[in-house]
Order: structure tokens, then sequence, then C-alpha cells
């Protein structure tokens, strides 16, 4: 993975993460900095915290087909809540309903300008 392409990803991460807190009101997104950190931790704790998570709760995830993984997401994003000045997160379902929407709007933006890097 080449650094234009990490920058790319960080970039449309936290866009991402400004047009999502922009729609819900739930979600507090200080700055653009902010924004820009938001997803640098995001993107840290889903590639260091949330396999230990996933693999934690094995048996949750079978028994719910999956949609444990939607919990894992939100708690995710309620630790960087937690982590980060700035981002301000009121509640899990905030939390639920912006991992949703993020992911939605991060793979648009990922199909409309990630392809210029390939």
């Amino acid at each position: 993975m080449t650094l234009s392409l990490i920058i790319a990803q960080v970039l449309i991460l936290t866009f991402a993460v400004l047009l999502t807190s922009y729609l819900l009101p739930g979600i507090t997104v200080k700055s653009f900095w902010t924004a820009v950190l938001v997803a640098i931790v995001l993107g840290l704790l889903n590639a260091f915290v949330k396999p230990f998570m996933v693999f934690l709760t094995i048996p949750f995830t079978l028994v719910t087909f999956g949609l444990f993984l939607f919990v894992i997401n939100a708690l995710i994003i309620m630790l960087a809540g937690a982590l980060i000045k700035g981002f301000e997160v009121k509640g899990f379902w905030w939390a639920l309903i912006f991992s949703i929407i993020l992911s939605l709007v991060e793979y648009l933006l990922e199909y409309l300008i990630l392809p210029s890097f390939a």
C-alpha cells in the first residue's frame, strides 16, 4: 500500500466523518483536524482492537448471525469518542447509527475517488 493511497483513505474517512456528523445531531466533531484525528484513531482501533473484540465475541456473533458486529462497531465509535477531545458521541444508539451511515458514506466516497489512485 503506497503512502498516497493511505493518505487518500484517511482523507476519505475524514470527509465521511464530517459529513456523517453533520447529518446526526447526536455526534459532534469540533473541527476538520478533529475529524482527521478521528479517522486515524478509528483506523488504528479497527486494526488492533476490533479483531480482539471480534474473537472474544464469536459465540454472540454466531448466535446473532453476525449482527453483533454492529454492536462492536458502535463500541469502537464510543471508544474513539472517549479518547478524542472534540469528538462527542451521545450514547450507544447514536454510535450505532453513526457507524452504519459512516460505512455507507465511506464506501461511496471510496468508490468514487479511489479508482483514480489504482
